[in-house]
């Protein structure tokens, strides 16, 4: 049945509520003006936004699902945001500026937000259909993941990335036998350069996952649920499960069907604003110039902006694509990653190792200045050097002292 809903003044409507949605959100309320008399968020979920960076320690036994909550009940009701769970919208009318959602709502808008978000990437393998493969982007996934975990032994995951690796590390905690297969050379190969991700990979095989480097799947093999994973130099492991974890696919499936202009993701200019005048797009959905986002920060940069975009006509405020800094642990190691990540003909390293304690720091220059960082096992000083990167100062002074950190540089 199809319910239409009468117009009230300007209204904002926002597809999906992630962690980015959520921040724009909280963004809006403190804005000192605020144009729309109604704010309707459909979620596609039926959990209200909750942290997504915490699924792995869910999965891993180490945070509760009530932990993940990024804001009470009351707090929607307080600023008379209305918020519509488990009823994603299903298609956009342009002409007459209104969305339906699954359920049949008809509701029109004044302005349209598209924070779709992304899933993880088909890797076009025989055998992705079978029952036991699956990825590991949200909430549900992370209760089939431990709910399989108790009742199998083994599990493949493939990539890794950040994402696998979180994966591989949960479901090892909960007794599994874990495989983790990377096409690359290295884990982590877009934070790290070689030499961590060596170093990571033996941290992580001591812990007991089995890590194989310079490999990938030609196949998922199985009748209705999955029992192999076949290599690409024909060798077969034995599974109960796969998770796939091989980078993510924007969804832009509303979008394109309402004739947004889309390229890998929905295009959008540095004020987030599509092909339509009327509506945005920020997060992982959303394209700026060549550039998509998959980290949490600058979804979060985006939706600074957009509530100022939003709440005044006049604003000048913009989205300027900068070097994110990537700081994350795996199974308690500490992981720090700026800017450039592998040496070229113009940069010099300078490196520095402590064999007995599992240090590694290794930071890129060039013409005097730093431009890129990557740290391992001990990352206090991360920030500080992304701050250098990011103002391109000159190192000369200090050179000598750089791989010791912040405090023996300003001493210098």
């Amino acid at each position: 049945m199809t319910i239409v809903r009468a117009a009230t003044g300007q209204t904002l409507v926002i597809c999906g509520h992630g962690m980015v949605a959520q921040r724009l959100l909280e963004k809006l309320v403190e804005q000192p003006q605020n144009p729309f008399e109604q704010i309707v968020v459909f979620n596609g979920e039926a959990t209200p936004a909750y942290n997504r960076i915490q699924l792995s320690a869910v999965l891993a036994g180490d945070a509760s699902e009530d932990s993940l909550q990024l804001q009470q009940p009351d707090w929607y009701q307080k600023h008379n945001i209305e918020v519509h769970q488990g009823d994603p919208v299903v298609a956009i009318n342009r002409a007459e500026k209104t969305i339906s959602t699954e359920s049949g709502l008809v509701q029109p808008y004044s302005r349209l937000v598209l924070a779709t978000g992304s899933r993880s990437a088909s890797l076009d393998l025989d055998g992705e259909h079978l029952e036991g493969v699956m990825g590991f982007r949200d909430l549900q996934d992370t209760r089939r993941l431990i709910d399989i975990s108790q009742r199998q032994r083994r599990a493949v995951v493939i990539g890794g990335g950040f994402l696998g690796l979180e994966a591989a590390e949960g479901l090892r905690s909960r007794g599994m036998a874990v495989t983790v297969l990377h096409r690359s050379s290295h884990l982590l190969n877009r934070q790290l350069d070689r030499a961590s991700g060596e170093l990571l990979e033996e941290s992580l095989t001591d812990r007991g996952l089995s890590v194989r480097t310079n490999t990938s799947p030609v196949a998922l093999l199985g009748r209705n649920l999955v029992r192999a994973v076949q290599l690409d130099d024909e060798t077969l492991i034995s599974t109960d499960l796969v998770v796939i974890a091989a980078g993510i696919t924007p969804n832009t499936e509303l979008a394109r069907e309402a004739g947004l202009d889309c390229d890998r993701a929905i295009r959008v200019n540095a004020q987030l604003q599509t092909s339509d005048p009327h509506i945005h797009a920020l997060g992982e959905c959303c394209q700026v110039e060549n550039q998509t986002f998959g980290l949490v920060e600058p979804g979060y940069q985006q939706a600074e902006v957009l509530a100022q975009v939003l709440c005044d006509p006049d604003s000048q405020a913009v989205f300027e694509t900068s070097i994110i800094a990537t700081r994350l642990k795996i199974s308690g190691i500490p992981i720090f990653s700026c800017g450039q990540t592998e040496a070229d003909a113009d940069t010099e390293s300078v490196v520095w190792q402590d064999y007995e304690t599992n240090r590694y720091c290794r930071l890129l220059v060039r013409n005097q200045r730093l431009t890129g960082a990557v740290l391992f096992g001990e990352t206090s000083d991360g920030p500080w050097y992304s701050e250098r990167i990011q103002q391109a100062d000159d190192i000369s002074s200090y050179r000598a002292q750089l791989a010791f950190g912040k405090h023996y540089c300003e001493a210098a």
